[in-house]
């Protein structure tokens, strides 16, 4: 019994990032949601109270997908390969899990949204500033700021489809930088 409320539970979530992402929060009800996986509307509000809590759930889960599947890349170990792995995190991102960084992309103006991506992105700053003084770079926190603006360009031009060369731009920044 507790699996079949599990996958239910997930096929919700599934089916609702899946609308989210494609049709707009807005433009989405539960009524749709509840349709299209195969569930009862009020199994949706037993599960997450309301939409606001579905996309909430949604987007915190997303970000604890992410963190989890690339811990090790977050974590510091040489100064080169830190900057590397940041360069090429968006483009990984975006192509693992498409919906989820649409979805982001269609929120930005959100503030919950919002927020989870900066908590997300806030560990990362202080690190990078790290990488670029170890590296000798005369203004660390301007280099730091500026590779966070064209990352978080990157991704979201990237999964609105503006740039199809995420990776290309990826290794442009990569020589930048002389981390080849």
């Amino acid at each position: 019994m507790r699996d079949s409320t599990l996958s239910r539970k997930e096929k919700i979530m599934r089916v609702a990032l899946s609308l989210f992402a494609t049709n707009g929060y807005i433009d989405t009800s539960t009524k749709e949601i509840s349709i299209e996986a195969g569930v009862s509307e009020a199994l949706i509000f037993k599960h997450f109270g309301n939409k606001d809590a579905l996309l909430a759930h949604i987007i915190k889960a997303g970000y604890r997908r992410v963190l989890s599947h690339h811990r090790g890349m977050m974590t510091y170990k040489d100064p080169k390969e830190f900057l590397k792995n940041m360069i090429f995190l968006p483009s990984q991102l975006v192509a693992e899990e498409p919906l989820f960084w649409k979805l982001q992309e269609r929120l930005w103006h959100n503030t919950f949204s919002k927020q989870q991506h900066e908590q997300f992105m806030k560990p990362v700053q202080p690190i990078l500033q790290k990488a670029f003084s170890e590296l000798g770079y005369k203004e660390p926190e301007l280099e730091t700021q500026y590779l966070l603006l064209i990352i978080d360009m990157l991704w979201k031009r990237e999964v609105s489809g503006d740039v199809t060369n995420g990776l290309e731009l990826a290794g442009l920044l990569e020589q930048k930088y002389n981390l080849l």
